[in-house]
Order: structure tokens, then sequence, then C-alpha cells
């Protein structure tokens, strides 16, 4: 060891996989120094060298890659880099994550030194906090800083002195909607969230300690099966970390706190905050006439900034996890738990448990007998009490947490040669996928574009602020719209299905002019561009370039002498699906920012091409899952962009992220009953930028998967 001040020492996990493919997990001992992080084969005497170092400086970054599953134990992943050396880097886990996050403070506080030395030696040093929401308020997610389409844009910083550095993590989307708020508000004293809650929620009845809840919601097209969702909120005596360890694990404890669990086991892992599990239930209502229920459904987790943890279920298919013999497959709508923190008592920690679902057991007794659903919904809720009870009668876990990888659930049922061939395909496949998820790159935020104004421009700026915003808005000139067509018809009434309509630019919001000064935000306003058709197309191939299509949209606009931008959402799958966005204007402004976007390289286009995401009607873990934070397609997927002489094609492969993609699951198989919100933009950098304008916004609402056709391109020559 060196002489340098040992910050922080001690145990944590080292994992991966041999060149020969066998896995291993070890305990190596870190030692964190004030400018040196290094691990060793034990704990480090004398002069030692250690088997791995990394120079900690300003430069460091803390990312979070949250949970991975090694030989059937679950481990929470940080990895330290530099942003200036990206292949410098070290990977470090626990078995806790208590531990983990203990780890990520003390690295993040000697990065802050290095970065307050340079400020106070006269360097500046940009350092931002990752946030987000979207000017609300809502607490940001520390363990998932990325939303499923890109790395969230950088918002508003409570506290500007406070040196932060970017947590970028794979998994299910960080913007915290309403339900999260409603959810807290449960424990909050705040009258007016409370109105907001009970808005949502009705009491039902009271159980076993636990307050029952019925969603109020208007669903449309609710199965008969299908109850509407029910969530149990109690308190247990433990912290949060405490909770959210065992309500993850799915071994033989499991069992101990949640009566309607007979087994589960992973599937697969798709990243750290992201899995596919099967899980049987052990269900008492009547269980000598009615077969048992079993589930395949993605797990998605993530940890907030407030300290509470949120999980959330929803069904899904696999090939690896097909029906089980003696089983009834039900289908979960929307599930999961919300985790928060509260105030201490008696020096004891406590914490809000929030049990949701919404689910559809199937069988003919569901259908015949109403009690049935309702029956087994509440004994499932009822594992918040034994949460409870487990804590209160025990010292918590003295192991660490486990989860059995499937290898043998078909075997068990189905013996045969072809069983056992495609359990090796499927062990096979989802190793592979984690050597992928350890190897994966990082990927960029936008913090490092952003920038700062002197104080004596303030005047001049605010001037051309005023003029470039007058120029825009006498830029808009009306166009005749009844020439363009799409085969997605255009339905302006607000209970239209399988249709879109324009949605307001108020909708949204964007950077104000004054961003740069108190990082505020306002209504998106009129749209810089029209939007003049939407087409919805499938195949068996991806679908690139279609503003080639003869009689198109774009084309329509060139022979007019407009120009054309044109968004071409790419969703793969068996069936390859693409919804294309035509949005037309009469000219390009010269100079302006639309325009630079145009013209520019694919490097300037990455960097500056936002999306906002909104899912005003659909299921709670859709809205959740998408989310509303601003983000750049660019730097989270693959865009292509094809420049014509009168258009812009930006292809978007949602396919390539597997963040996206896996969120994408949840949007498709619950399309029908989706409203989704989404606005395009260029993002302002700089003064002259400002204030963002909407190229335009659109609503789709109840999407049927049927109603897509075949376009008929011709080969691209380009």
């Amino acid at each position: 060891m060196s002489n340098s001040k040992v910050v922080y020492e001690g145990w944590m996990v080292r994992y991966g996989r041999r060149k020969i493919g066998r896995s291993f997990i070890h305990m190596r001992y870190f030692v964190l120094e004030s400018r040196l992080l290094a691990y060793y084969k034990r704990k480090p005497q004398d002069n030692v060298v250690p088997i791995k170092t990394l120079v900690i400086d300003g430069n460091c970054r803390v990312e979070d890659r949250g949970l991975k599953t090694q030989q059937g134990l679950m481990v929470y992943v940080l990895l330290i880099y530099n942003k200036k050396e990206k292949y410098h880097r070290m990977t470090m886990a626990a078995f806790n994550i208590q531990e983990a996050l203990i780890w990520k403070e003390k690295i993040e506080s000697v990065i802050d030194q290095h970065q307050e030395s340079l400020a106070a030696n006269g360097n500046k040093y940009q350092s931002f906090e990752y946030k987000s929401g979207m000017d609300s308020g809502r607490n940001a997610s520390s363990s998932d800083q990325e939303s499923q389409y890109s790395a969230a844009e950088d918002e508003d910083d409570s506290n500007p002195s406070l040196l932060r550095r970017t947590t970028i993590g794979n998994g299910p989307p960080e913007s915290i909607l309403d339900w999260t708020q409603e959810s807290s508000t449960l424990a909050s004293q705040n009258a007016t969230n409370q109105a907001i809650s009970r808005k949502h929620w009705r009491l039902l009845q009271c159980q076993n300690g636990l307050r029952i809840f019925e969603e109020l919601l208007e669903v449309d097209f609710l199965p008969k099966s299908c109850s509407r969702a029910m969530k149990a909120s109690g308190v247990v005596e433990a912290s949060c970390e405490e909770v959210f360890e065992l309500i993850m694990s799915m071994d033989g404890t499991r069992s101990e706190w949640d009566c309607s669990f007979q087994d589960g086991s992973l599937v697969e892992e798709v990243d750290g905050h992201t899995a596919i599990l099967y899980h049987r239930l052990q269900l008492d209502w009547f269980p000598t006439f009615v077969w048992p229920r079993d589930l395949c459904y993605v797990r998605y987790w993530r940890r907030n900034d407030d300290g509470s943890y949120v999980v959330l279920f929803c069904s899904r298919e696999h090939e690896n996890c097909g029906p089980q013999p003696g089983y009834v497959r039900a289908h979960i709508e929307s599930g999961g738990f919300n985790i928060s923190p509260l105030k201490a008592r008696n020096g004891r920690p406590r914490t809000q448990v929030q049990h949701l679902m919404q689910i559809d057991l199937k069988g003919w007794g569901v259908g015949y007998v109403s009690s049935f659903q309702q029956h087994c919904l509440l004994q499932m809720l009822n594992s918040v009490a034994g949460l409870r009870e487990y804590f209160g009668q025990t010292d918590g876990r003295t192991v660490p947490p486990r989860i059995p990888v499937m290898v043998n659930m078909a075997s068990c049922n189905l013996p045969s040669k072809e069983t056992h061939k495609n359990q090796m395909t499927s062990i096979h496949d989802r190793n592979q996928s984690l050597d992928n998820a350890a190897k994966m790159m990082d990927e960029y935020s936008d913090e490092d574009e952003d920038f700062q104004i002197p104080d004596e421009e303030a005047y001049r700026v605010e001037q051309e602020m005023k003029r470039a915003e007058v120029v825009q808005e006498e830029a808009i000139v009306e166009m005749d719209l009844s020439c363009f067509s799409g085969n997605l018809r255009r339905n302006d009434n607000e209970s239209g299905r399988d249709c879109w309509r324009i949605s307001d630019g108020n909708n949204f919001r964007v950077r104000s002019k004054r961003f740069c000064y108190d990082k505020s935000k306002m209504p998106g306003g009129k749209h810089l561009m029209d939007l003049v058709a939407v087409d919805w197309f499938k195949d068996t191939k991806r679908m690139d370039h279609v503003a080639r299509r003869p009689g198109c949209a774009a084309q329509v606009a060139a022979e007019k002498g407009h120009f054309s931008m044109v968004f071409n959402l790419q969703v793969p799958g068996s069936t390859n699906y693409s919804m294309v966005f035509y949005f037309v204007t009469k000219e390009l402004i010269p100079g302006s920012l639309v325009q630079r976007f145009v013209d520019g390289d694919d490097e300037f286009r990455n960097s500056r091409m936002k999306l906002i995401p909104s899912v005003p009607k659909g299921s709670w873990i859709v809205r959740q899952s998408v989310g509303s934070t601003p983000c750049l397609l660019g730097k989270a997927v693959d865009c292509n962009y094809i420049r014509g002489a009168n258009y812009l094609e930006v292809d978007v492969d949602i396919g390539s992220s597997t963040v996206a993609n896996g969120v994408l699951g949840l949007v498709v198989g619950a399309i029908t009953s989706l409203v989704v919100d989404m606005a395009f933009l260029v993002q302002a950098n700089t003064i002259d930028e400002l204030p963002e304008r909407l190229i335009g916004a659109v609503r789709v609402s109840h999407l049927e998967l049927s109603s897509a056709i075949v376009p008929k391109l011709e080969p691209d020559t380009s």
C-alpha cells in the first residue's frame, strides 16, 4: 500500500467469465485512497503490490450497473472509469446494496475533492447533477440515470454548488410519473397531494394491518376476468435496502413472507435492472378443483435519489419459458412494489411498502366465480403483511440473496432429448447475454455540451433571443394540407381509435430563453413544421429510407417545392413495423438551428436530435416505463440519416438498444390500450439557439397492429 490516506476499505466482489467460458466470483479487498482505487487478493500489508489500480481524479465517474446474477448469487455492480480515458476502468460488486451505495458515495466524495481543488486553483471544471422529471421537482434515479431511449438531458439543479457526477446505468426509465407521486402522498402530510391520491384510489378495506386500495381510473376494454388494479400499503420496521433485497430474491426465504409463492427462477438477465422471471403461484382457493397458476414476466427495478425503490412487473412471453403441463399461465397486466423511507421511530428504521397488482388469472374459474379473482389477488397483496412480520420476528438476512437460474424447468415435466437440447441452447444464450452486458460500452450523456454565459453579456443575449423568437414566429406559414395522405387515418376526436392527431405543443416543456441562467423551461408552443401524414408499415425485414416511396407525403411535398423531415421509428420483431411521421414546411430558414441540423454531419445530428415521449393513457407499468424525460435519440439508439434533395429522413432503430427494446416489449404488448404523445425537436445548446422550438408533435391513439400495411419500396440506390 502507498502512504496516502485511506478513505475507505473493505471486502467486495469481483465476478466475470474466463476465456474458457467458466464463470467466477471472488472476494477481493478494495482500498480507496485520496488519489487511487486498488484491490488485492488479501488485506494488504507492508508494500504488497495490488492486482489492479485506477487513478482517481476529477474526470472519473461512478456508474451504477445495477443487479447481476452470477452462479445464482445476486450482486450489485459499480463501474468506475475515467471520462477522458474510457478504457481506464474498474468493476466492483457487493452482495448487499447498502455496501454498494457506501462505496459509491465514498468514491464520489474523492472525485468531488479533486474537482473542488481544480476550481480553487482557477481551473473551471464543469460538473452536473443528473436529474429526472421535467421541472416538477421529482426525484432522480441514482441507480438508473438513463431513460430507455437515451441518456436523459440535464435538468433543474436545485443545488448548483453541489458537485455530482453523472451516473448512467442500463435499465428502466428514470422519470417518476404520477403513480409514484400518488404512492408517496399516502405517507405525506401535503393536503394537495393527498387529494390527488384520493382521486385515483379508493380505500376498499383494512386487513392484516394493511390498507387495501382499488383503482378508480377508467380502463377501456378491461377483460371480464381481469380485476381493476389493487394495491396494499403497510409499514415495515426495516430499511428500504433490506426490504428491497428481500423482495428481489427468489430463494427459499421468500416462502417465509410471501404465502402466494411456490418457487421461481431466472429465465433471462437482460441487463442490470431488467430480468425475465418464471414464478409459480401457490393459491389456496379450492386447490383440489382449481389448477395452479404460473407466471412468466419481466421485472424492472430502480433506486431513486430519495432512497426509495421501485420494482415493476409485467407479463411477457419467452421462448425458453413456454406453458407448463399442469399449470394455467396467468397474465400480469401491471404490478410491482414501491418502497419508500419513513422517519425512524425509537431508533428503528421504518419503510412504507406498497404492492400493486392487476392480474388476469385465466382459466374457467375466473369467468364463473367472481370471488376467485379477488380472493387470490388479496392473498398476493398480503405479502406486505408477511414482510412486516418477517422483519418483526427476525434480524434480517444472514446469507447473500439468491435467485435460481432456470436450467431444468421444462425437463421436470417433459423429459426428452429435444428438451435437453433446448435447455443447453437456453443456458448458452443466457451466458452470452451476460458476456455482452459485461462488455457493453459506456453511453454518453449530453451533459458535456452544456454551456455557461458571462453575466455581462446578459442584456445583449436577451435582445438577440427576442429578435430570434420574432423571426421564428414569422416563419411559420400556413399550407394546404389536403394533398397529403398516409395509410394511418387522422381523427381529431378525443375518443378516436387506431388513428393520429396533432398534439398540442403546450403539453411539452422545452428549454426557455433563460435556460442558461436558471434552467427554466416553458411550454413548447407552436410547431415549426406541419405534421401532414402518418404511415404505419409492416414487413418481414427492416424498412429503411421509406421517403423514397413514390406518392408518399415527402415526395408530394418535394413536387410542390416544400421541405420535409421524416421520422421513421423502426420496431423490430418477427414482423418488423415502422411508424413514419412526415413533417413539412415551405422552406427552411437559412442559419436556423433546424437548417443546421438538416445540413450538418451525423455527429452533430446525434448530439442534438431530441424526443419527448409521454403516455397520457395506458397501464401503470407502461406509463412508468416510458416516462416523459427528454432524450437524445442519437445517443441511445442507432439513427441513420438520409438527406434527399427536399427532405431529411431519420431512421430510428429502436432494436439497437437493449434497454429501449425491453421497454418496447411492454408498449407493443399493450399498444391497443395506449395513447402515446411524441414531440420532436433539435436541442438548443447555445444562447443564439434558445429558446427551443418543437419541430412537431403527434398523438397516436389505440393503435392496431393489424392495420399496418406492407409498403411498396423501390430498391434503394442511394
